[in-house]
């Protein structure tokens, strides 16, 4: 007499939350290993080199690849109908990025690394499609915060400890710490097993129609803006100006930690401040913000003042990234939202890379203090120039 194979919804149920966890533990490594080592990164490239520009060059490498591999990743994936091993690969990535830091005797080392780990960045594209795939549709919006929180305990965690772990074993330690994390998200997700779906053929003619499109193209273009501002302080060369105040290295972390800790309340209350204010108010208000924040940095005589401008910049950015998102897709079909994201994505991306690559040469030539002040005051014409036209 034959038994029945079928498998039962609690068991199903329990494959799924276990399918959930481990996605969610995998998810918390990548992004120890991409940020263990950010706080003092900008130090660190500035002992192998007193050419600011140089520096400026290192930090641009992250946002650069990420900027050029986001779109077409996100269309491949789709076409081929799995994302799994891009996902694995680019766990692989943020491993090697940082032990090919950590090892680098000169600036040729760390610029190859750190453009590894600005590939590895960019898997996070297929990562957030397969998470929310794990939920029912009417849940896609739990799948996303959840996996937002995940992400910044993970960096405010990282970026927590940096200065201590290079109390204990030099600046090198964060590095290959970074890579361990990342080889146990590798383990962690290489047995899990992955449905493939239906390949979906890509549309140039569907991507370009949204390239076209204001309501799409210009939220994407300020939110390039901001994050052109925010990785030219935050993950740029406030971290060296803090130093050059007397900032230790676990200071540096909390300088980081904070920031992240800022944004990440800054989302969080996004959501009632868009009800109340507006979507364009909010994001007068975030382009403000992160004027203030970087004049502070600017005029700052003492610590606690580039303290103060990090927490503006934070909060700025955790109110005005989110609010831009929102807008790129917001009229969008539900066929076209997940290219109209990988565009908005590879858009801001641009910011990335061009923060800390034309600031770098900037402060090269007139100075850290100055720079800050001509980036304040770009951002906060363009900002404000941008968000009057928003629709």
């Amino acid at each position: 007499m034959c038994q029945s194979t079928a498998v039962s919804p609690a068991t199903r149920t329990g494959s799924r939350r276990l399918t959930i966890g481990l996605y969610a533990t995998a998810v918390f490594l990548y992004w120890i290993a991409l940020y263990l080592y950010v706080p003092t990164l900008p130090v660190y490239v500035a002992s192998k080199t007193e050419n600011l520009a140089l520096v400026g060059v290192v930090l641009s490498m992250y946002g650069l690849w990420q900027a050029v591999i986001r779109l077409p990743l996100g269309i491949t994936a789709d076409w081929l109908g799995r994302r799994k091993p891009f996902i694995l690969v680019g766990f692989a990535l943020a491993g090697l990025g940082a032990w090919t830091m950590g090892a680098a005797d000169d600036v040729n080392g760390l610029i190859l690394g750190r453009a590894i780990t600005g590939i590895a960045a960019g898997t996070w594209v297929p990562l957030v499609v397969a998470f929310s795939g794990l939920f029912p549709p009417e849940e896609a919006v739990r799948a996303s915060a959840l996996l937002t929180f995940i992400g910044s305990v993970g960096r405010m965690l990282a970026t927590g400890v940096t200065g201590t772990l290079n109390d204990l074993g030099g600046y090198s330690l964060p590095f290959y710490l970074a890579a361990m994390a990342a080889a146990l998200a590798v383990l962690i997700l290489l047995p899990n097993r992955e449905e493939r779906r239906p390949p979906k053929r890509p549309s140039l003619q569907g991507i370009g129609r949204l390239i076209t499109r204001r309501d799409v193209l210009l939220p994407s273009v300020l939110s390039a803006v901001g994050q052109y501002a925010n990785w030219a302080a935050t993950f740029g060369f406030i971290p060296i100006l803090a130093r050059q105040l007397g900032a230790t290295d676990v200071m540096l972390s909390m300088l980081t930690s904070m920031n992240i800790a800022v944004l990440t309340l800054g989302n969080l209350a996004t959501t009632t401040l868009v009800r109340r204010l507006g979507a364009r108010r909010l994001v007068y208000l975030s382009f403000t913000l992160l004027a203030l924040g970087l004049w502070g940095a600017t005029l700052a005589p003492t610590l606690p003042l580039v303290f103060a401008a990090q927490f503006c910049i934070g909060l700025s950015m955790g109110i005005g990234y989110p609010t831009l998102m929102g807008l790129s897709i917001q009229n969008v079909t539900d066929a076209e939202r997940t290219t109209a994201m990988g565009l908005h994505q590879a858009v801001y991306a641009i910011g990335m890379f061009s923060g800390p690559g034309l600031s770098g040469t900037i402060a090269d030539a007139i100075g850290i203090r100055p720079m800050f002040g001509i980036t304040a005051g770009v951002a906060l014409v363009l900002g404000m120039f941008g968000t009057k036209r928003l629709r």
